[in-house]
């Protein structure tokens, strides 16, 4: 119907044009008449073969802001489409009804002239260039995204295998069918909920051919990556790991593993060398919201080294009474994932499994500043190990992020003396602490200088910087490296990964 509203606003227009003008054509000539008439500009070029003495109705015919040419008998459109129905369309869109291309539209005007017949040239022309459009499914997103199918069961099949991307099979199974959702006992996560924040409308409309989906491969990759999202791959080298290829391309290994889903299943998974992997992440015109429970162990650090004076040590002596243990914590969390992204995570309850013990150590007058403990803590609250000691070649060292505060402080990871804050190009800004007992720790990619200058003496746990992402870096973290009597060691060792 919407085709033939600008056909009713034309004849309107050119009834009130002829009305005025119908005085001053009658005051033309023939050949004013004619001359006037290959003004028109047409892709088809015809000729006046009748000049009427009142104008009669003829049927331009458009592409766009094109004019084709002028039809001498309109109900050939009519029929080149029930034959270009049987022969083309009639296999791959049963019952379905076909009309001309979306820019394609035909025009009633008034006119004086009769021109000669192209129709079979016009005809010609909508075929080699398949200007026809064939009724489908229009769906539409709330967001302004809009896409055509053949077939309504296979977007939703399509449509939920594109959600498995996301959330586990059976948790999306519990959650469509409304079953309870299991409470977490054990150390792990489980989903929770998912949620397509766009809603959808579904209409019948006309799209031309190239433009609808014809199967689930089709719909899935336009949920994926909408359009013209350009794909990049990656060739897996010797020795790459999951947790490698991510970080070298800018994605957490989880990411890497739901976007390759077909080829990738753990972290731990051994990567044939020559192996391609998609490292495009989703760009999809919707937005998959996950809610999952996440049940952790976290460290409860004890309150800071507590000195007592002591007469009988000799001054600069010290003696550790209580030596300083790590309690723990378990800790459920809310997460929120938006297309697999962490987006929040919320505490949802926590609670003390082991009480920390505080240090306390005596002293002859105070406590020797800048001498290290040898206890380390980690130099980030809720760490995630991005890329781990040999994550990739020449990688000594870890990659810790903030799980839930991606900008947060970062401590010193023990005493110790602040013996170099500068910057490189490939560290950013960064700081090192010299801990006096055969230790150095280096913190890199602070968001700006370390808040302590050269030779001032730090506590452990004491925030020295924030996280950032200066220098050479895909995402804020902190590039934590440890150094034992002048070599660099795996800072696991000391910190317990």
């Amino acid at each position: 119907m919407k085709k033939f509203i600008p056909i009713v606003l034309a004849v309107m227009v050119s009834l009130i044009i002829t009305l005025i003008t119908s005085e001053a054509n009658q005051n033309q000539n023939p050949q004013q008449i004619s001359n006037q008439a290959e003004l028109d500009g047409a892709v088809f070029k015809q000729e006046v073969v009748n000049v009427f003495n009142q104008p009669q109705m003829i049927t331009k015919i458009y592409e766009g802001s094109r004019l084709l040419g002028v039809l001498t008998d309109e109900q050939i459109v009519d029929s080149v489409l029930v034959q270009t129905y049987n022969d083309q369309y009639v296999e791959d869109f049963p019952g379905s009804k076909i009309g001309l291309g979306e820019d394609v539209y035909l025009s009633v005007e008034l006119s004086y002239f009769e021109y000669n017949n192209v129709d079979d040239l016009i005809v010609e022309y909508l075929q080699t260039n398949d200007l026809f459009s064939v009724e489908v499914y229009k769906i539409e997103f709330s967001n302004g995204a809009v896409i055509y199918v053949k077939d309504l069961a296979e977007f939703e099949t399509a449509k939920e295998l594109y959600l498995l991307n996301f959330i586990s099979k059976s948790a999306y199974d519990d959650i469509k069918n409304k079953r309870e959702i299991p409470k977490l006992t054990t150390y792990g996560s489980i989903d929770t909920g998912i949620n397509v924040l766009e809603s959808t409308s579904i209409t019948k409309g006309l799209a031309s051919r190239n433009k609808i989906l014809k199967n689930q491969n089709e719909i899935i990759y336009f949920l994926s990556y909408g359009y013209d999202t350009e794909i990049k791959t990656y060739t897996v080298a010797p020795f790459d790991t999951v947790e490698g290829v991510g970080y070298k391309t800018g994605l957490s290994a989880q990411q890497l593993i739901t976007i390759n889903n077909q080829k990738l299943k753990t972290t731990d998974q051994v990567l044939e060398p020559g192996l391609q992997l998609n490292v495009t992440y989703f760009n999809s015109p919707i937005s998959v919201v996950v809610t999952r429970d996440r049940l952790t162990k976290e460290i409860v650090y004890p309150s800071n080294t507590k000195y007592v004076a002591d007469p009988s040590i000799r001054e600069g002596i010290s003696r550790v009474i209580t030596r300083e243990v790590d309690g723990s914590k378990n800790v459920l969390y809310k997460e929120t994932y938006v297309n697999g992204v962490l987006i929040k995570g919320e505490v949802i309850s926590e609670s003390i499994t082991k009480q920390p013990i505080q240090e306390v150590v005596a002293f002859g007058t105070k406590v020797i500043p800048g001498i290290g403990s040898g206890k380390f803590r980690w130099p980030i609250n809720n760490p995630s190990v991005s890329c781990g000691w040999f994550c990739y070649s020449g990688h000594r060292a870890i990659d810790i992020q903030n799980r839930y505060d991606r900008y947060g402080s970062i401590y010193a990871a023990d005493r110790g003396v602040v013996t170099k804050r500068a910057y490189s190009s490939i560290g950013g800004y960064y700081l090192i602490i010299d801990h006096n007992n055969g230790y150095r720790t280096y913190y890199g990619h602070m968001a700006s200088p370390g808040y302590f200058p050269e030779g001032v003496a730090v506590e452990k746990g004491e925030a020295i910087g924030r996280i950032g992402m200066t220098g050479r870096t895909t995402g804020p973290h902190t590039h934590f490296q440890v150094w034992q009597n002048g070599t660099l060691i795996n800072p696991c060792r000391v910190l317990g990964c």
